[in-house]
């Protein structure tokens, strides 16, 4: 029964890494196919844990709190910046959208493990372990057994993962916002003869979309590898997962949930140990 657990219990914490699939749904929704998400993914947890590892090594007295925080913006930023690229190469100047994405996937890779020799020094890895105790800090709950072992064994980003679905399908089918972008995506020119302004719902939607993404990067190196970082690739394999997540789902917030879950115990049988 033990072991059991144990494998469940791995296998949801991988879970929510497929579910930073949502950030292929906005740019999705907007007309865009990008398959510059491993890079992207690569690109944000690489800056959230190398903002994490160097203040944890130049800060005196480091606070959780502000690795937390530190991290995040930083994996947000870039990763939004990957995106910014790709809207630039696509919808301005009308780059091919596969090729782009996949030359993308190989720049946000590039770029990672080329500045992750300076962090690793030499070393097969290295660790950010106050960052990793603050994303995977458990909710403390009353003591409910089995249930509350396999509930509450995660980190916040699991549970805000879950919260992010309900709001993106909220977003995608009850705002203004996310009819004229579901517009955009499916008729750009009539959305345009709305009054609709195409070029503009496209960057966001791509930029807000990389985002997401990149806390999916975030989530692997900083709570799923435990805070480490080396050059294994095992970021862009799960970026492809993500991307067939997407289509396995069919671009529905909701149905990703459950979704993700089953890509998360389908990959941990095929990787786990006989």
């Amino acid at each position: 029964m033990s072991s059991l657990i144990a494998w469940i219990l791995r296998a949801i914490r991988l879970a929510p890494h497929y579910v930073r699939r949502f950030g292929r749904d906005p740019d999705r929704k907007s007309g865009n196919l990008n398959l510059g998400v491993p890079g992207i993914m690569y690109l944000g947890g690489f800056a959230g844990f190398a903002s994490a590892y160097y203040y944890e090594k130049l800060s005196a007295n480091p606070s959780a709190f502000v690795c937390v925080i530190l991290a995040l913006l930083c994996a947000l930023i870039a990763s939004a910046l990957g995106g910014l690229i790709y809207a630039f190469l696509t919808i301005t100047l009308r780059a091919n959208q596969n090729v782009t994405g996949l030359a993308l996937t190989t720049f946000g890779m590039g770029v990672a493990n080329f500045f992750g020799v300076f962090i690793l020094n030499g070393a097969s890895y290295t660790a950010a372990p106050l960052a990793y105790k603050a994303f995977s800090a458990k909710i403390r709950c009353f003591p409910l057994g089995i249930v509350g072992e396999v509930l509450f064994s995660y980190g916040f980003l699991a549970y805000a993962a879950i919260v992010l679905a309900v709001v993106l399908h909220w977003f995608f089918t009850r705002t203004r916002a996310g009819l004229n972008l579901r517009a955009v995506g499916e008729n750009p020119a009539t959305a345009d003869a709305a009054g609709i302004n195409v070029t503009l719902y496209k960057y966001v939607a791509t930029c807000t979309g990389a985002a997401i993404c990149g806390v999916g990067g975030l989530y692997y190196v900083l709570d799923y590898n435990q805070g480490i970082w080396a050059t294994t690739g095992q970021i862009e394999a799960l970026g492809w997962l993500a991307v067939a997540l997407v289509i396995f789902t069919t671009w529905k917030p909701l149905n990703a949930i459950w979704g993700a879950y089953l890509f998360g115990v389908l990959y941990w049988s095929c990787t786990c140990p006989a």
